[in-house]
């Protein structure tokens, strides 16, 4: 059994814990074995904490024995990717010029609710440095790797948690996304990612990147991501940003289907070339879509590549993150993102100002467009994973991120709802993802058009071979 542990979703393992089959402690106990037999060839960890993930484990497994567990989430085996700040362990955001002794005193505020939720924390998990980049790799921890094929890219920058998912390394996960970073890595790892509306889920400290930036839950299933959801989503008065609560359970009306649905599907936003055996796999992914009873029309939503305005924005960010660095601090730093930085550092505050309003003006395209529509949907990314290490595939001779990930930034610039959930394997055996984005605030919807989808096909029941 104990093989099979590490595949079950967080749902099934809450039913297993009530129903005494197994226990918490057999199940982070096999999640640790397997980070020991697969982690060193994927690099999804950068803090893995034994002793306290089984000193967890043994408090969870007496809650349940006593029929008293503690929230919704005890005893599930959790990863926190290395953005977010976690009570005892260091936050490093993969960086060389984060000091390591702290303190660290604070949880983030997903975190925090995840463990007041009796979730077990197993160790954080690898990003780019400060999330900057649509790959995980850096000079601190090296080079992840994707579960499906240990030669390519995970995606990023929540590269660390994707491929903890999908090699069965854990139930849930955290991940940020300010550009696609939740479901870039979703894509590439077949697992599924959802970014939620801006504000939706509490964010402390506010990213430098601005409100682009988003927390979201990465697990294998749909099932699972609604109940974290449900959990982060509570509130924490940290975040100024944060909407008013809802207390909504997410996973209460998952399965209520997608019958009558109106969704526009886009295969490529009317700029955009995809690889045909992506855009093949999509397209029968909107097939079935049409079968589940929704009313689909092809029709793209009508902007412009908005690459100029997210990059302002992106390089604006992270000059404010990280132009005031000392010299010797910027010399540690990723030498692409100290170029990033000192691009940034010469933006003006028209340019600036200028991209805010053409941001706005986006915002507004995408809501009026989106009064006709449930739902736009797209593929997550135009290309498979391509090799780890590179920050765009070789062919790429521009060498920019925002180049290869054209459906996921542009979403996180109107602060809609989004996820990606898997719709196939290329002829190489690599994994697709559909990307669904709702309405703003109307997170529900997306989940639950994921959830049909899901499960018309179980994509996600595919392992990798390691």
């Amino acid at each position: 059994m104990a093989d099979d542990l590490i595949w079950y979703s967080a749902a099934e393992l809450l039913r297993g814990y009530k129903s005494g089959v197994f226990s918490p402690v057999d199940v982070v106990q096999a999640v640790l074995n397997r980070i020991d037999a697969v982690d060193g060839k994927l690099n999804a960890f950068c803090v893995v904490d034994r002793e306290a993930a089984l000193d967890a484990a043994r408090a969870s497994e007496a809650r349940w024995r006593k029929s008293a567990p503690q929230g919704r989430l005890d005893g599930v085996p959790t990863v926190v990717k290395d953005l977010l700040l976690t009570k005892g362990w260091p936050t490093l955001r993969g960086s060389r010029t984060s000091d390591p002794d702290g303190p660290w005193n604070d949880d983030a505020p997903g975190v925090a609710r995840v463990r007041e939720h009796g979730a077990v924390l197993i160790g954080k998990t690898t990003t780019p440095e400060f999330g900057w980049k649509g790959v995980t790799d850096n000079t601190l921890t090296g080079i992840t790797r994707n579960p499906w094929d240990i030669s390519k890219t995970p995606g990023g920058s929540s590269g660390g948690s994707s491929a903890a998912m999908a090699a069965g390394m854990g139930a849930l996960s955290f991940g940020t996304d300010g550009g696609g970073s939740i479901r870039i890595p979703a894509g590439f790892t077949g697992i599924f990612g959802h970014k939620p509306s801006f504000g939706r889920v509490p964010a402390w400290p506010l990213s430098p990147f601005g409100t682009v930036a988003h927390v979201g839950p990465m697990t294998r299933t749909v099932e699972d991501a609604a109940l974290m959801l449900t959990v982060i989503a509570e509130p924490d008065a940290r975040d100024w940003h944060s909407l008013p609560y809802e207390a909504r359970d997410y996973t209460d009306g998952l399965g209520d289907g997608i019958k009558g649905l109106k969704i526009a599907y886009s295969p490529g936003l009317g700029y955009v070339d995809v690889h045909p055996e992506i855009a093949e796999l999509v397209r029968a992914a909107v097939g079935t879509l049409e079968e589940l009873g929704a009313h689909v029309e092809e029709v793209d939503p009508g902007f412009e590549d908005p690459m100029p305005i997210f990059r302002t924005l992106w390089w604006s960010g992270a000059a404010i993150a990280l132009g005031r660095l000392p010299d010797e601090k910027k010399a540690l730093l990723d030498p692409e993102l100290a170029n990033v930085v000192e691009e940034g550092l010469k933006l003006s505050l028209m340019e600036h100002l200028d991209a805010v309003n053409a941001r706005g003006a986006l915002g507004t395209h995408m809501r009026t467009f989106m009064e006709d529509y449930d739902l736009l949907v797209t593929p997550t990314l135009p290309i498979p994973a391509f090799d780890a290490g590179l920050l765009s595939p070789a062919e790429d001779e521009h060498g920019k991120w925002t180049n290869w990930t054209p459906f996921s930034f542009p979403f996180n610039l109107t602060q809609q709802p989004a996820s990606s959930v898997p719709c196939g394997f290329t002829k190489a055996g690599l994994p697709a993802g559909l990307h669904i984005v709702g309405r703003m605030f109307d997170d529900m919807t997306v989940l639950q058009a994921s959830y049909a989808y899901e499960q018309a096909h179980e994509w996600w029941k595919a392992r990798p071979d390691l």
